[in-house]
């Protein structure tokens, strides 16, 4: 249980850090700031030099960007429109997303207890969006940049598995979050 809300607890401060950090610096900032410190993070962790597979090279560049670039862009501009509470709660919809694509990209069966707990987990994504998105269209657009972050984890998830499997995650990770540096800059990715 320790383990389990230390995780809860990082991973839910990221948004209220998120927010705060909107109070004196532009978005695009805050997204080279999580990507950097991210990176350097897992540079203290002990890891082997990876020897990427020629296979693999298009695969790791589209998850640097659909995995980490992208999604960290769109937080720091959604919660200009939402609150970190709203996007916090919108992220845990990760796991929808991330079912889906295994159903139609890697044909996983899916049925019983697991669709119903998909159907019961965007009936809960759409009762979290309804109250911003009745506030009007800023809040509508915030919630549709989180939303997107999300489906991009999702397929993220997808397409990572095997690579985790190969190179090891924090090996990948922490290549993922050095690659996604380029991808972004102080003005974020656009």
């Amino acid at each position: 249980w320790g383990l389990f809300l230390a995780v809860a607890g990082i991973w839910g401060a990221s948004f209220l850090f998120i927010d705060i950090g909107l109070d004196a610096l532009p978005p695009g900032v805050i997204t080279l700031m999580r990507v950097g410190l991210g990176a350097l993070a897992l540079a203290v962790l002990p890891r082997r030099h990876l020897r990427i597979r020629p296979e693999d090279r298009l695969r790791l560049i589209t998850l640097s960007v659909v995995w980490v670039a992208v999604p960290f862009t769109l937080f720091p501009i959604a919660e200009q429109h939402i609150s970190s509470a709203v996007a916090g709660l919108l992220n845990g919809g990760t796991p929808i997303f991330a079912a889906i694509f295994a159903m139609v990209l890697l044909r996983q069966r899916t049925r019983g207890a697991q669709l119903l707990g998909i159907a019961v987990g965007f009936i809960g994504v759409v009762f979290v969006s309804l109250p911003s998105i009745g506030e009007g269209s800023s809040e509508t657009f915030g919630v549709v940049l989180v939303v997107l972050a999300t489906v991009c984890y999702g397929f993220a998830v997808t397409l990572a598995g095997r690579m985790q499997q190969r190179y090891g995650s924090v090996n990948l990770m922490a290549t993922l979050l050095a690659l996604a540096t380029t991808w972004t800059t102080p003005y974020g990715l656009w």
